[in-house]
């Protein structure tokens, strides 16, 4: 088999029948980090596009890493995802006002893999959020795709020190949380809810106050 570094030498020189092999022996791998990274199906899929256009656009500028150019692109996908953020965040009140596509035919089977698969993302973003967003990057990388700390280092641009002594402190907060709350999940009968607490008791609020 090619190895990453012909294929991206041929690419070089525009040839764009490499860089589709590249592209087919890592669009699953991007699209994986990228549902993890954003938790919607059609958004991985969107931006997996985004990830090798821009590495096309990009490819004079990069070295591959090892044999592979697989960290490389996921340190693309990972400004992307970022840019996906920013945006969610800058344009959901026009998004909302945007109304739904009409459903595509879909295989009862694949409707299945695609909610649970957006159901367990979800679980793992609940715990992923409580960590700063330099932590759970590295958390991400090593966890998510497996990546070696110096991988992650090459995908997130910065030593490996500062890998190892983020990936160390996001270890000591997330604990076992994410595996229990997936077995909970897990269960025929689901999370139960927490019994409820005493009310909280009224407060006067300031009639001034819209």
């Amino acid at each position: 088999m090619t190895d990453d570094r012909e294929l991206w030498a041929r690419s070089l020189d525009g040839d764009t029948t490499a860089f589709g092999t590249l592209f087919e022996r890592h669009a699953d791998a991007v699209f994986g980090y990228c549902l993890r990274r954003t938790g919607a199906w059609s958004a991985a899929e969107d931006l997996v596009s985004v990830v090798f256009l821009e590495a096309w656009r990009r490819r004079r500028a990069m070295v591959p890493y090892g044999a592979s150019v697989l960290p490389w692109l996921y340190g693309i996908a990972l400004g992307v995802s970022r840019n996906h953020h920013r945006s969610l965040r800058r344009h959901r009140a026009a998004l909302d006002r945007v109304p739904p596509p009409e459903p595509a035919a879909d295989h009862a089977d694949a409707v299945v893999e695609r909610v649970d698969a957006e159901r367990r993302v979800a679980a793992v973003h609940r715990h992923l959020a409580g960590l700063a967003r330099r932590d759970r990057e590295v958390v991400e990388a090593c966890v998510w795709l497996g990546q070696t700390q110096a991988e992650a280092a090459v995908t997130l641009g910065i030593p490996l020190g500062t890998v190892k002594s983020r990936l160390a402190r996001a270890h000591r907060q997330l604990r076992t949380g994410v595996l229990a709350d997936l077995a909970m999940e897990d269960r025929p009968d689901g999370p139960q809810p927490a019994p409820p607490g005493p009310a909280a008791p009224a407060r006067r609020t300031d009639p001034r106050t819209p």
